[in-house]
């Protein structure tokens, strides 16, 4: 079977690409190509450079012939250059921290990649061909998590990416999950153990803050997922509560004007279609928790955590797409720093600018970070009014499935929902208002896109088992209440998802050791086997 290839232009990547190339298994990962028109202009404008910015007599261009930061006006010479380049890595590769994962670092590769095959770079082809050579062999470089700023670009990130490309003696990478010196894991994978610079080749691989991009659209790819999962878990907590539905009336999100809030309210719509359990037939029955006063009497509307949720989730999905809108077209973007342009007289200009700060990566992963928090906040709301008796409509108390006070139940279940809450609540501080100098006061305003990426993807984790445990409670409730409501059945949908929580986590009576459930819960919405099942019928 041939592999799929995806070619790099520059100008077309995209996030499902981004994420098939770095989550593909061993066995099935796209072969990775620069394009022929991106090579082409590779080579051409690394000729200009060549033949006319490449020696003693060529005016001062920061990055090539000079020194960085503040060092911008000191005077590197052409006999130094080569040097300059091993310099540099040394100086940079001064990142510390748990390693990026595998995925994280594909991710990385083909984003620098992308980036300096827009031609506006001015390095060697030879050093795209690197990278991708080590991309399809599956060399993926150590590079620690910790040490940027995101200002001009993922500098100390980058540099160590870099340093393992070229075979430095201190460098690591993975090679089939064995972290080994860089060298030995270039040999292995059948690439040249070292790799030769050229000027300005460095400055163009470490510039641009594509550590942050890469860790944001991953993020952003899982958070999709927990969108979509969300109005699953929503509609098996109705059905466990015998929700009111007329909130979800076309009628009333049309008239807000919100695509996606209507888009989430017609999944609920269509998930719970055919419930025998959200009618009011249902809830006129009376379950032995339940406390009324008097004889029954329509409900009439629900707590917000149920007949509010299209609007929370539908506004954290317009957040969620004006965050892809800015990565992708990051990820489609020259980052690095001086950039060659063309003249009319077919020369070329080199200009120095400010591309690589980490701005709207960092607005990107900030929202994102809002967008799952409220997603994750909303779901747990849901799981704790169905532990508790006046606020699920008479399910028992902490959803006890046996001899109450012998069992205890899932109380400590929910709480684990609201510690994860919470904690993600205080990983909401916007990343993007942080700023600190940096250099000496040549960087004197940064983004801190890295650290916003990295947190963001920190509540993403969060959020899968805040939803696996709603999913939890929601089938529990189910079970529960299911003798006693006269074979009010599921809808079609909703017994499908129930069907698949109960494939992987059997019912049980008695407490029972509680964690791998939450894991398996959690892995359901994480794995994309919950989107699976509703591929056909959720937006």
């Amino acid at each position: 079977m041939t592999a799929r290839q995806i070619e790099l232009d520059g100008t077309t990547l995209t996030l499902d690409e981004v994420v098939a190339i770095a989550r593909a298994d061993a066995d099935h990962r796209p072969v990775v190509a620069l394009a022929e028109p991106a090579r082409l202009l590779t080579r051409t404008v690394r000729r200009y450079v060549e033949e006319n910015w490449l020696s003693d007599d060529a005016p001062a261009i920061y990055g090539i012939n000079t020194g960085l930061g503040r060092l911008k006006d000191s005077r590197v010479h052409n006999e130094d250059l080569l040097r300059y380049q091993q310099l540099i890595l040394n100086s940079h590769s001064a990142g510390v921290g748990e390693p990026l994962s595998q995925e994280e670092v594909r991710a990385v590769l083909v984003l620098r990649v992308n980036a300096l095959a827009k031609g506006n770079s001015g390095l060697r082809e030879e050093c795209l061909d690197r990278l991708l050579a080590m991309l399809n062999a599956g060399v993926h470089p150590v590079i620690p998590s910790q040490g940027s700023v995101g200002a001009s670009g993922d500098l100390a990130p980058l540099a160590h990416l870099v340093s393992a490309m070229v075979g430095h003696p201190q460098a690591e990478a993975f090679y089939q999950d064995r972290r080994l010196p860089a060298q030995e894991a270039l040999a292995a994978a059948g690439l040249a153990p070292t790799f030769e610079l050229a000027p300005k080749d460095v400055i163009c691989m470490i510039n641009g803050s594509t550590v942050s991009l890469a860790i944001a659209m991953l993020g952003l790819a899982d958070a999709l997922r927990i969108a979509r999962g969300a109005d699953v878990a929503l509609a098996l907590s109705l059905e466990a509560m015998r929700g009111e539905v007329a909130a979800f009336d076309r009628r009333i999100h049309e008239a807000r004007n919100s695509e996606s809030q209507q888009l989430v309210a017609a999944n609920v719509r269509t998930l719970v279609a055919g419930s025998g359990r959200c009618t009011e037939a249902a809830r006129e029955i009376q379950l032995p928790d339940e406390i009324r006063h008097g004889a029954y009497q329509a409900r009439v509307q629900d707590a917000y955590a149920l007949r509010c949720a299209p609007q929370v989730h539908g506004a954290s999905r317009d957040l969620l797409g004006f965050a892809r809108t800015l990565l992708e077209r990051e990820a489609n973007a020259a980052t690095d720093n001086p950039l060659v342009f063309p003249e009319e007289d077919g020369s070329y200009v080199v200009l120095s600018g400010g591309n690589f700060h980490g701005e709207p990566i960092a607005f990107a992963a900030d929202m994102t970070a809002m967008a799952v928090s409220e997603i994750g906040s909303i779901s747990e709301r849901r799981s704790y009014r169905l532990t508790e008796p006046g606020m699920s409509y008479g399910l028992p108390l902490n959803l006890v499935g046996g001899q109450l006070g012998l069992n205890t139940g899932f109380s400590l279940v929910h709480c684990s929902a609201a510690a994860l809450a919470s904690e993600n609540k205080t990983l909401c501080f916007p990343a993007s208002v942080d700023s600190i100098p940096t250099k000496a006061n040549q960087e004197d305003h940064v983004s801190m896109s890295t650290h916003g990426s990295r947190k963001m993807r920190r509540i993403v984790e969060n959020t899968w088992y805040i939803l696996g445990i709603e999913l939890i409670l929601a089938a529990q409730g189910v079970d529960l209440s299911a003798p006693l409501l006269a074979g009010a059945a599921l809808a079609p949908a909703t017994q499908r998802a129930f069907d698949l929580v109960r494939a992987t986590l059997p019912a049980t009576a008695e407490d029972h050791f509680q964690s791998p459930d939450m894991y398996a819960a959690a892995d359901l919405v994480r794995s994309g086997r919950l989107d699976a099942e509703f591929a056909e019928v959720l937006v």
